[in-house]
């Protein structure tokens, strides 16, 4: 039984194939999987530290993610809210538009 291809291996597939494997093995299968902090802790961090440098991109992987993980979309909007003053609001502005797009096809 053949496991699905990570969205890593989808996106880069032989293109990139170490990044690929950093990203499944070191990124998603280690750091994530750390006791230290819950996923939905990690999913948290992961949505402020993407806002604060602007990463659309990553976000529409990780705001799903963190719903998925546990975090209200409530809460989500409001953790951008929140970061408009600590990282920027042009990066708030261009997350919020990235979760509206996220949050209205759900």
């Amino acid at each position: 039984m053949s496991k699905e291809p990570s969205g890593a291996a989808r996106m880069f597939g032989d293109f990139a194939p170490k990044l690929v494997q950093l990203t499944d093995d070191v990124l998603f299968g280690d750091a994530w999987e750390r006791k230290e902090l819950s996923k939905r802790d990690r999913s948290l961090i992961t949505v402020a530290g993407l806002v604060a440098l602007n990463r659309p991109d990553q976000l529409r992987f990780h705001l799903p993610n963190a719903v998925k993980n546990g975090v209200k979309e409530e809460e989500l909007i409001e953790v951008i809210t929140h970061l408009a003053f600590y990282s920027g609001w042009p990066n708030a502005m261009s997350a919020m538009t990235v979760a509206k797009e996220i949050f209205s096809k759900a």
